[in-house]
């Protein structure tokens, strides 16, 4: 019988989050879905934990080295076996109900390619959820003209769903028939910019990009990627470049520099 939904986590030593995380998942009571569990190459105690769990509905990758999230996304994508695919992060706690009502919402919008939730900071206060995606332009009134709400994560107004250019990836669902026209994760984003691409090439397609804000998720940011910090900055400008092209990012490069350095507030 074919699944309403796959849930798809990425976990990289991050144990404690993880059974946080499973947990709030569990208290949902959903009914008719699959969950997919890609350890990658975690060094802790997450493939123990993981094998023990005792899930009838789960399917645990378990890879010897970190391969990047965009590719360990991909290895659940081709996992699943569901009309619609759930992505989250390790670091993130499912308040009640959010994912039958994001779910349900998709169901009855054929329009939607990427849905994103409402995320609330552990101490119940709102956090950015959605992005403009980035241009050069939208750089230069940032760095030049000091418009920081350009490119900054911002949360939307209101309390109906409302259409967006893009949404943060920490909670991330797409239909199973998006992901059979747009393709699967693009591979070269080893960590992010994989979020703003996949939503810039849903929209490409003609489909619809929503932040549903009756479904709520306490996200800790920035938790799932802690042990990563050293390399983070690496990523982000390989990641920076591939998203914008050699000669966009250049350019953009260029333009945050020339306006740090000429464009700062006078002390």
């Amino acid at each position: 019988m074919k699944k309403d939904l796959s849930i798809i986590i990425i976990n990289y030593n991050t144990q404690p989050l993880l059974k946080r995380c499973l947990e709030s998942i569990k208290k949902e009571n959903l009914k008719n879905f699959e969950l997919i569990v890609i350890d990658n190459g975690s060094t802790d105690e997450s493939t123990t934990y993981l094998s023990s769990l005792e899930w009838p509905n789960l399917k645990l990758i378990k890879n010897q080295k970190n391969l990047g999230f965009a590719k360990a996304v991909n290895q659940g994508i081709k996992k699943s076996q569901a009309e619609y695919i759930l992505l989250i992060n390790s670091d993130i706690i499912v308040r009640p109900k959010s994912i039958e009502k994001m779910v349900e919402f998709a169901k009855k919008h054929p329009e939607v390619g990427v849905v994103g939730g409402r995320l609330l900071n552990p101490d119940g206060s709102m956090q950015g959820s959605c992005f403009h995606l980035p241009t050069v332009g939208r750089v230069m009134k940032e760095f030049w003209f000091k418009d920081s709400s350009v490119l900054s994560k911002y949360v939307p107004a209101g309390e109906t769903p409302v259409e967006v250019e893009a949404v943060v990836g920490a909670v991330f669902l797409i239909p199973k028939k998006v992901v059979d026209q747009v393709g699967l994760f693009d591979e070269r984003f080893f960590m992010y910019f994989e979020d703003l691409d996949y939503c810039r090439r849903v929209k490409q397609k003609g489909f619809k990009v929503y932040h549903y804000p009756q479904s709520e998720f306490i996200h800790e940011h920035g938790a799932s990627g802690v042990k990563l910090s050293d390399q983070t900055h690496q990523w982000l400008a390989e990641s920076s470049k591939i998203y914008h092209g050699r000669i966009k990012y250049f350019l953009i490069t260029w333009i945050i520099r020339l306006g740090q350095k000429f464009l700062r507030p006078k002390s």
